[in-house]
């Protein structure tokens, strides 16, 4: 019998046919980072740059300043800033740890009593400082350096008497403390550490006259070691009809 001969089928040739994934060295499926190094996929942003002139002044007040004060109305960037250059302070080895504080205050209505431990109580009133942290370290990172001590997330009651040295403390919602409440904060500040004090005097849960994040602002702009920073509606990040409200209400 016969034998049949081969078939050749015309994309066979070497120059007909394209390569879904390169060979080479210098392509990856998962791309290339910063540092050279593929293959790793980053759910988290390395780097933060300001979005407006406002945020740039509070960005290097921050990095000039061992006590910063950050002043402005909501959306202007102000604790996720503060988030964002404490961890850049720990990747640098700066700093050897991260402390965020808020105060514990609802928002107009009660919650009544929470379920669970100290920290199942605390989650509702501290999600945002974990949120902030979790779009800069990555969730693995983030619950791993939560674990061994690295970063402490804890209320304005936990800090009175304590000595914080070679820390970044960040102290959001400052506009639900009270004056006897900022002032203990600020004299938590120990050697070869950076404190930043952020909050709305303009949207306090607390009665009136008992917020004192204005009064202290006011009375730590005349230090020349400190930093005050003001943002404005300008400097809102979040959807424009945010700064458009605020003009108004």
């Amino acid at each position: 019998m016969a034998k049949r001969p081969a078939r050749h089928h015309p994309q066979s040739k070497s120059n007909s046919v394209i390569a879904l994934y390169p060979t080479d060295n210098s392509w990856h499926p998962l791309g290339e980072d910063e540092d050279g190094e593929a293959g790793r996929d980053k759910s988290y942003m390395r780097k933060v740059r300001p979005q407006s002139e406002g945020q740039k002044q509070l960005m290097e007040a921050i990095r000039a300043h061992n006590l910063s004060v950050a002043l402005g109305p909501a959306g202007t960037g102000k604790t996720f800033l503060a988030i964002s250059a404490a961890v850049e302070a720990f990747d640098e080895g700066k700093v050897s740890r991260i402390i965020l504080s808020r105060p514990a205050v609802e928002a107009g209505e009660s919650l009544g009593f929470l379920p669970g431990d100290l920290q199942d109580k605390l989650a509702p009133y501290l999600r945002p400082l974990y949120d902030a942290l979790s779009d800069r370290l990555g969730g693995k990172r983030l619950r791993a350096c939560i674990a061994d001590g690295t970063i402490e997330v804890a209320p304005i009651a936990y800090m009175r008497g304590r000595t914080l040295n070679n820390a970044f403390i960040v102290i959001d919602e400052a506009q639900n403390c009270t004056y006897g409440q900022i002032k203990m904060l600020l004299t938590r500040l120990g050697w070869h550490s950076t404190m930043v004090l952020t909050g709305d005097p303009d949207q306090t849960d607390l009665l009136p006259g008992l917020s004192g994040l204005a009064d202290i602002a006011n009375r730590l702009r005349s230090l020349p070691d400190v930093a005050v920073v003001d943002l404005a509606e300008s400097d809102i990040v979040r959807h424009p009809l945010v700064a458009s409200m605020l003009t108004v209400l």
